[in-house]
């Protein structure tokens, strides 16, 4: 019979574990790194800008999609939305697109997936863009109050 102590997990078989599974994705994250990289530099503010101004919920549709896309760092976003802002994008648009450019990530699913299971994956991300569309619509709303 084996004693506790060989059945209990050590510290050094979870790192070892956890090592294993970080260099499992490792390829998967540089491509996704290396892809967003390339996305970001051939697509250009004016290029995203031109699909926005038809409604107020193709607005929030289209920020959603292209902010998901797009996807990068929540500081980045702010300074890619003042660029938007400057061409005449509603804020709308901004505000979909900020959230959906933070908190989705397209080109990331196979990576979240492979690590958190494809069923976790799809009911995120259609929470996600649920929430995205409802709370830019809340935000107008509480601006317009406010203003």
């Amino acid at each position: 019979m084996k004693n506790n102590k060989e059945t209990q997990p050590t510290i050094k078989k979870a790192f070892i574990n956890s090592f294993k599974s970080f260099v499992s994705i490792l390829p998967m994250m540089f491509a996704i790194v290396a892809i967003v990289g390339i996305f970001q530099v051939y697509v250009t503010s004016e290029m995203i800008s031109s699909i926005f101004g038809y409604s107020k919920f193709a607005d929030i549709f289209t920020g959603t999609i292209a902010g998901a896309i797009s996807q990068g760092q929540g500081s980045i976003s702010f300074v890619v939305a003042e660029g938007l802002q400057s061409q005449g994008v509603s804020l709308y648009a901004l505000s979909t697109f900020t959230l959906a450019w933070v908190t989705l990530g397209f080109i990331q699913i196979p990576a979240e997936a492979s690590v958190f299971g494809i069923r976790f994956t799809i009911y995120r991300n259609i929470l996600a863009v649920l929430s995205t569309m409802i709370i830019a619509y809340l935000t107008i709303i509480t601006i317009g109050f406010i203003k």
